[in-house]
């Protein structure tokens, strides 16, 4: 197949060492994704400083790799995307540092891209014709949002988390109940196994009509609740605790996502994020903009995580539209979504 189009895209803004060429903003040709689980794992967390050392040993091979897996020659790349934010500081700066020296190596125009709007461009990949408007769900362990999406290059948050993350509070709610890390799978597991309706543990919706989250009080609901039982020497079931908890979140996330829809009148959804994996949220979701006759576009698993193929198919679309960024692009740990729009 002849492509127009070929970007190298490369993704670092926390714990995964990522590479991958896009064509056309939807054909991926390879993606390269090198994972540092099992360094931060004895950590029970992220360790910024070591995140960012591995990032510079796997920087370089994983970029080779992802070329030789495309057999794509560099003479063929027509412009290298990188996320500059947000994310972890170090993290960042070797990918954008290793993006910029590429893009003035090859003379190839640079695209910065924010960390979120590559999530969100997931949904793409898998599903180019995806109609607008659209509401996503952005959900994983740095960010809980709400965006509305008129069109491409257009992002409008609508709401967000006011505390904790919902892939955070799994993390953090695992750590405390001994599953390891990361959490949030180990809560999937063990969920499958337990009784949803065993515990009743607090769901945070706030204002009325408002789409914001809020999971710092869930979280502690649970702290105290696992605290009280090992006071009481109470056995309680981790599997039945597991499947209360992420019931809870679950219920919030559906709830808020089907209100933002409504609310907006758009008859599609994408949810994305490394927490749109869980098959019990998918399942929730899907039944519940079923019910309001709204189609659900979720990218496979591997897209959902932290990943280069979504970097490349959003500097795709803005790369039609020559957004470009100069070399002294700097990474911006903080970055708002806001700065993603580029129309």
């Amino acid at each position: 197949m002849m492509y127009r189009n070929k970007i190298l895209a490369i993704e670092t803004s926390c714990d995964e060492t990522s590479a991958a060429i896009v064509a056309d903003g939807r054909y991926v040709l390879s993606n390269i994704i090198s994972s540092q689980i099992n360094v931060h794992q004895k950590f029970g967390g992220v360790v910024p400083e070591i995140a960012s050392r591995k990032h510079v040993e796997a920087i370089v091979p994983v970029v080779h790799q992802a070329f030789s897996e495309a057999s794509c020659g560099y003479n063929e790349i027509d412009g290298v995307a990188v996320t500059y934010g947000p994310g972890l500081v170090g993290a960042l700066l070797v990918g954008l540092s290793f993006g910029k020296a590429a893009a003035y190596a090859l003379g190839v125009p640079l695209i910065g891209i924010n960390h979120l709007v590559g999530h969100l461009y997931a949904g793409f990949l898998e599903d180019p014709d995806v109609e607008f408007p659209l509401i996503a769900l952005v959900v994983s362990g740095g960010h809980t949002s709400i965006i509305y999406v008129p069109q491409h290059g257009c992002f409008t948050v609508l709401g967000e988390t006011r505390d904790d993350a919902a892939g955070e509070v799994l993390d953090k709610v695992a750590r405390a109940m001994g599953l390891g890390y990361p959490g949030g799978p180990e809560i999937e597991k063990k969920a499958a196994l337990g009784n949803p309706k065993k515990y009743e543990f607090p769901r945070a919706w706030l204002e009325k009509n408002s789409l914001d989250f809020s999971f710092s009080g869930l979280k502690s609901a649970l702290l105290n609740f696992l605290h009280n039982a090992e006071q009481r020497n109470e056995k309680l079931s981790v599997n039945d605790v597991a499947a209360c908890f992420q019931e809870a979140v679950i219920d919030v996330l559906v709830e808020k996502t089907v209100l933002g829809a409504v609310q907006n009148n758009v008859k599609t959804v994408m949810m994305v994020g490394g927490v749109a994996s869980n098959k019990r949220l998918r399942l929730r979701m899907r039944e519940r903009l079923g019910e309001e006759g709204v189609r659900l576009v979720v990218p496979s698993p591997e897209l959902c995580t932290d990943n280069a193929a979504m970097i490349g198919c959003a500097a795709y679309y803005k790369m039609r539209c020559e957004k470009f960024s100069d070399l002294f692009l700097n990474a911006v740990p903080n970055l708002g979504l806001d700065v993603g729009n580029y129309q």
